[in-house]
């Protein structure tokens, strides 16, 4: 008969497939490089799961030990439950259980909407941690920009570092204009938003890019917001084009104060002749 731990490592198996974080048996089992015949046996119940076949799949499935052999919390650790709504959000932690940023590039982020909660496609993806104090509690994600609409604020290049919105308090703590990443099933949107989830359950997206119009996204289509909070640019002007700029500056304030001037005074010319006239008339 199989053991209580051999049986909740079962039903993290039958999870896995169930979600689709694995294709198959055949496949788990290879990827703890373990034989699909003996994985097949514990399946069955005919063998006992091995201390190394448990260490490698909460390695590489973030198994929650915890579950495994006391029974206790979530199946996989990388379910990180928010109190106040319930919603599930992935996250990456290093070796001593610190979490990491997770960095999103434009190649993940076509699929990153339907890939929340698989642990593989975040664990594939690059992390790193700031030394700011506001990114030392919380969750948080950096998105790569790519494209024009949120120019001359974002440019395709720059990074973007977000901290995560929970569900429940989107309604009262979206503040309006102010840059957001909204994730929905298939895009992941850079943009200003203007909350209007009370009145009309949506919310209005905007460019800073005047090219593009704004528009609305029903709320039950978002899967995830990240307020953003820094952005990490790879370009600085270099010292002659700023002074180029400046000196620009400074002769077209230099040119409006002439042109001010010439008016000024052709208006006290004016002025003086019509004081003249009414004098001669006087």
């Amino acid at each position: 008969m199989s053991s209580v731990v051999t049986n909740r490592f079962i039903h993290c198996h039958n999870a896995l497939i169930k979600e689709r974080k694995v294709r198959s048996s055949r496949q788990f089992a290879l990827s703890l490089d373990y034989l699909p015949q003996s994985l097949s046996e514990i399946l069955k119940g005919r063998r006992d799961v091995t201390i190394e076949v448990l260490r490698k799949s909460v390695a590489l499935y973030k198994i929650n030990p915890n579950y495994i052999f006391g029974g206790s919390g979530a199946m996989f650790s990388y379910e990180e439950v928010h109190k106040d709504s319930g919603q599930i959000v992935t996250v990456v932690t290093d070796n001593q259980d610190e979490e990491r940023i997770v960095h999103v590039p434009v190649s993940a982020q076509a699929g990153y909407g339907g890939q929340l909660h698989d642990p593989i496609f975040f664990k594939e993806l690059p992390t790193f941690s700031l030394p700011d104090f506001r990114f030392k509690s919380g969750t948080h994600r950096c998105f790569d920009i790519a494209g024009d609409s949120m120019e001359p604020t974002l440019y395709t290049g720059d990074k973007i570092v977000c901290s995560f919105l929970d569900k429940e308090n989107w309604e009262v703590s979206i503040k309006d204009n102010f840059v957001y990443v909204v994730v929905t099933k298939g895009d992941v949107l850079v943009k200003r938003l203007v909350n209007k989830i009370k009145d009309s359950k949506v919310i209005e997206l905007f460019s800073d890019n005047s090219f593009y119009q704004p528009y609305p996204v029903n709320i039950s289509d978002v899967l995830e917001l990240w307020f953003v909070k820094v952005k990490i640019s790879p370009f600085m002007p270099s010292p002659s084009n700023v002074r180029n700029a400046l000196h620009e500056e400074v002769d077209n304030m230099n040119a409006t104060i002439a042109d001010q001037s010439v008016l000024i005074k052709n208006l006290n010319g004016t002025i003086e002749k019509l004081l003249k006239q009414n004098r001669a008339r006087i």
